[in-house]
């Protein structure tokens, strides 16, 4: 089977006015299925571009995309709309949770912009809250949660159309180290019993540490590829952090 994400030779220019800003210089990457990716760099390093990029919310200016091997780069707007849709699960650091729906109904909202009807939605749903250890809380609104309970009622948004990919851009950026760990368990869980591929979007050593590779960016250009080896089992335990060494592989 081909790699989940195949980027080659990948740039991204914007003009904003006289100046020509280059996001993305030339970025070739493979990332296999089951993967657990931490995507690193400061501001301005073109790591945020990448992800829109993964996540078909924008065209590169050249280069290809490959998902799941297909060429996303030649897709007209409906068909990156159902790529997305079908394929990929987005989670943000601000939740964008609609206050007026309560956690179940904010779940569901990803089946509406299916082609066809969705047998026991509800189940559905409550089943992907109960997952991220939310069960019994399906009625209640974001307002009545807290900042790390309103993220796993994200999470469970974003695997509720079951995607092979998770898309996170700093996902505990507005949460305590404690709900941090927490949430970063739950991507842990979910990539090694399930499978599903996640690409997280940090700043963070400590978010990095989590995954099983790091890719960091500079100028718009991948500077180091390095695996990550957790030389001790992985613990959900919040105040323990895994313990990691780093092998380069650039």
């Amino acid at each position: 089977m081909p790699p989940l994400i195949d980027v080659r030779s990948l740039t991204k220019t914007y003009q904003l006015g006289d100046i020509t800003v280059n996001a993305l210089q030339g970025v070739t990457v493979t990332v296999e299925r089951g993967a657990f990716v931490a995507v690193m760099g400061q501001s301005g390093s073109g790591k945020s571009t990448f992800m829109n990029l993964l996540g078909c919310l924008d065209r590169p200016t050249s280069g290809r995309y490959l998902l799941a091997g297909i060429p996303v780069e030649s897709l007209d707007r409906d068909q990156l709309a159902e790529i997305r849709n079908q394929k990929i699960g987005f989670i943000f650091q601000n939740f964008n949770l609609l206050p007026r729906m309560n956690a179940l109904e904010n779940v569901e909202l990803p089946l509406l912009y299916k082609d066809t009807d969705t047998p026991d939605a509800d189940g559905l749903a409550m089943r992907a809250l109960a997952s991220v250890g939310l069960a019994g809380r399906e009625h209640n609104r974001p307002t009545q949660l807290s900042g790390g309970q309103q993220q796993r009622v994200a999470i469970a948004r974003a695997l509720i159309n079951r995607p092979e990919i998770l898309l996170a851009d700093e996902p505990t950026g507005a949460l305590d180290s404690r709900n941090s760990a927490e949430i970063l368990g739950i991507f842990q869980r979910l990539n090694r019993s399930q499978g599903i591929t996640i690409v997280v979007v940090t700043h963070s050593d400590e978010i990095a540490a989590y995954a099983d590779r790091i890719i960091g960016f500079r100028d718009g250009r991948i500077v180091s590829d390095a695996a990550v080896v957790h030389t001790e089992k992985f613990s959900e335990d919040p105040a323990a952090a895994p313990r990691t060494t780093i092998e380069l592989s650039l």
